[in-house]
C-alpha cells in the first residue's frame, strides 16, 4: 500500500469540521493512519498548526502532531518543485510554492497526495502526480 501525503486543508476538515463530509474526511484519515499510510512534511505542519491562536489549543495539536513524523525534504525537492512551478506557469496554471513542494516531495517518493484543493487536480494535468481517491 502506497503512503499517502495528507495536505493541510485535510488536516484543518478532520481536526476542526463537525459537518457530515468533514466527518467524513476526519474518518478517512483516521483510517490511513490506522494503517500507517498517512504521511506530513514540515510546511504542511506549518500551515496547520498556523491556523491556532489559542496557545493551549496550539499545543494539544502540536502534541498530537508529533505522532507524525516529517517525511525528509531534499535539496532536489525543492529543485523540482521550482522546475513544476516553472512548467505549470507556462501551460497558465499558477500554484503556490508549498503546492508544488508537495508535488515534488510525492513524486519522489511514490505517494499519492490527499486533498481537495482543486490547484491539484490542474496541476495532475502536466505533472506526474497521484490524488488519493478515498471518500471525497
Amino acid at each position: 500500500m502506497s503512503c499517502v501525503l495528507v495536505d493541510t486543508c485535510m488536516w484543518s476538515l478532520a481536526l476542526r469540521g463537525k459537518a457530515p463530509k468533514e466527518k467524513e474526511v476526519a474518518e478517512q484519515l483516521a483510517q490511513l493512519i490506522d494503517e500507517n499510510r498517512a504521511r506530513i512534511i514540515g510546511p504542511i505542519r506549518q500551515e496547520v498548526l498556523s491556523g491556532y491562536s489559542d496557545h493551549q489549543r496550539y499545543e494539544k495539536l502540536r502534541n498530537k502532531l508529533q505522532y507524525f513524523p516529517n517525511v525528509p525534504i531534499l535539496d532536489s525537492d525543492y529543485e523540482t518543485a521550482a522546475a513544476y512551478s516553472n512548467l505549470c506557469r507556462k501551460k497558465g496554471v499558477q500554484g503556490s510554492h508549498t503546492d508544488f513542494l508537495i508535488c515534488a516531495v510525492a513524486t519522489r517518493l511514490k505517494m499519492i497526495i490527499y486533498t481537495r484543493d482543486k490547484d491539484f487536480s490542474n496541476y495532475s494535468a502536466f505533472l506526474s502526480i497521484l490524488l488519493f481517491q478515498g471518500k471525497n
